[in-house]
């Protein structure tokens, strides 16, 4: 975090507007992007190596469609954000975040069921379609380690990250 300066406040700032910790911002921007501004799914191929279109429309670091980003700044407001911009995808992250807990009552620091809703939609995860993919279920488990682990580091240097220090004189 101290090597990309302003991710750790724009994680702060989307955790105290949403109430979507900062941990589970990250290991959910690692999972959808692995932290790539312009990351997007890969291309499908026509004949078996023709470079054809891409699966959906999902974009930059949070991976939101272009449906539910629109969606997004319908309710924010937030008319100026950018996918590809660190900081709107983390308040994206944790708006969607309070919008799970609000429609489908899943806590906000339930990695594992925020990520499951996260990926399949609010209606996905209503018809439980991720029952029937076991590759989903585990990868929601490695999101939920992995937010565990960045919960741990976070908590370890906070102080520096804050910009917190002591001067006597």
């Amino acid at each position: 975090m101290s090597e990309k300066s302003g991710w750790y406040d724009a994680t702060q700032r989307a955790q105290r507007r949403w109430g979507i910790p900062a941990h589970i911002q990250l290991a959910i921007v690692h999972q959808e992007s692995r932290f790539k501004s312009a990351a997007q799914p890969p291309r499908g191929t026509l004949l078996g190596f023709i470079p054809w279109k891409r699966p959906s429309t999902a974009y930059g670091y949070s991976q939101a469609k272009d449906g539910t980003w629109q969606w997004y700044i319908d309710k924010t407001g937030n008319r100026g954000a950018d996918r590809d911009d660190f900081s709107d995808a983390t308040d994206f992250i944790g708006w969607y975040g309070d919008m799970t807990f609000r429609l489908l009552k899943i806590p906000k620091d339930d990695a594992f069921r925020q990520y499951l809703a996260y990926h399949e939609g609010h209606g996905g995860y209503k018809k439980q379609s991720y029952k029937t993919k076991s590759w989903l279920v585990a990868v929601a488990h490695k999101v939920s380690a992995r937010a565990t682990r960045y919960k741990k580091q976070l908590w370890s240097c906070a102080d520096d990250l804050d910009g917190w220090w002591f001067w006597p004189f």
